[in-house]
């Protein structure tokens, strides 16, 4: 009797454990199925159809991806009064981005930024790069990691729905070395915080340096300029370039200069100053050399504040330089999403990366890549507001 006793319990509570579990894997499919979802975001040339996915923290903030380029084609976040808005520049189709974008939201890739001549030197043998700015190599050449198609799965987190991309960019595209395999993951946490880290591994010497390309206007895309933008960006050097935009190799301070944004400036506060480095690029279109206690630790980078709205953007990365650019070649001619204008200096990027050209700047930390090694590099775009 007490054995069969015991038995009853034992079902039971066996029971209990398979309901419990069952409800538990009910439960985390339907968040899934809530803050991740897949829809069709148009064909490609060669017929495939690119996907859109969309990931949802429990604030509300929205994540928009296509798995063409990597691209973040939407971020919706909120502003003081917790309204929504889309802050980042992009399309409503995958066939406008075919058609030509001067990089929104894309992963760029072998190398962001600019490389001399398309030329660089490594273990003695060089190597010759698709020249595609001013005879320049220029995030990744013709067809770069923001023109591929990349695998794509979204998974769930603690912290939030997230999205992994995975591209293997063949030994000699675009001229780089080696087989590079790539790994991107996206997540919305529920602190509203977009996080993005790149991973890769190579089966020969090459040069890798990745970075994410968002044009952000924290008013909302499309809303105007963004020369009122209060930025900071924690760097007491950047890295000086000659009239087609290469770096000298030099690494000059920014005090006194226009460059300096130690402290909270309006990005269009001294962007028409008669200075040689704003009229080369147009405005700011430079690498700042980061302040940083030890190389790879998570560092403040930058922070930007909008009044209007209230919202702040902070950047937080492992990588040693970070771009900043102000859209001086944004010209009208790029129709956006709901049709959209986006003109002269209606977004600006902050690319956390290595510094531009070193492949050919040995005094700047090192892009290369051996086999065995792993490219590694994090970045939070943190969100909050005043």
């Amino acid at each position: 009797m007490k054995n069969t006793v015991k038995m009853n319990r034992l079902m039971n509570l066996l029971v209990l454990l398979l309901f419990v579990t069952v409800l538990l894997v009910f439960s985390g499919c339907v968040t899934t199925q809530k803050n991740l979802n897949m829809s069709d975001f148009g064909t490609l040339p060669c017929g495939t159809k690119a996907k859109l996915y969309t990931l949802r923290n429990q604030n509300g903030m929205v994540l928009e991806v296509t798995n063409y380029g990597g691209i973040i084609v939407s971020l919706y976040v909120p502003d003081r009064r917790g309204n929504l808005a889309d802050i980042v520049l992009g399309y409503d189709n995958v066939q406008a981005y075919v058609k030509g974008s001067p990089y929104f939201g894309a992963i760029v890739g072998r190398y962001a930024n600019r490389i001399s001549r398309g030329k660089f030197t490594l273990d003695g043998k060089t190597y010759t790069l698709a020249t595609n700015n001013d005879g320049n190599h220029l995030h990744g050449g013709l067809k770069g990691f923001d023109k591929v198609l990349w695998d794509a799965q979204p998974f769930a987190t603690d912290d939030g729905p997230g999205l992994k991309l995975h591209y293997l960019s063949k030994d000699g595209q675009e001229g780089y070395p080696g087989n590079l395999d790539v790994t991107v993951t996206y997540v919305v946490t529920n602190n509203n915080e977009l996080k993005v880290d790149f991973k890769a591994v190579t089966d020969k010497p090459t040069i890798c340096n990745l970075t994410q390309h968002s044009y952000f206007n924290l008013k909302g895309q499309g809303n105007g300029d963004i020369l009122d933008h209060r930025l900071m960006i924690s760097a007491d050097y950047f890295t000086p370039v000659d009239e087609t935009l290469i770096t000298t190799g030099q690494i000059l301070p920014v005090k006194g200069t226009p460059m300096d944004f130690i402290k909270f400036t309006a990005i269009g506060a001294r962007v028409g100053e008669d200075f040689q480095q704003l009229i080369f690029g147009g405005g700011y279109d430079h690498n700042w050399v980061l302040n940083k206690n030890s190389r790879g630790q998570m560092t403040l980078a930058a922070s930007v504040y909008e009044s209007t709205s209230g919202r702040v953007m902070e950047v937080w990365t492992s990588e040693p330089g970070l771009q900043f650019y102000c859209g001086n070649f944004l010209d009208g001619s790029n129709v956006g999403k709901e049709g959209k204008v986006y003109n002269h200096r209606n977004g600006f990027c902050l690319e956390t990366q290595h510094y531009p050209d070193s492949p050919n700047r040995p005094e700047f930390p090192s892009v290369v890549l051996r086999p065995g090694q792993q490219y590694s590099h994090s970045t939070i775009f943190k969100f909050t507001t005043k």
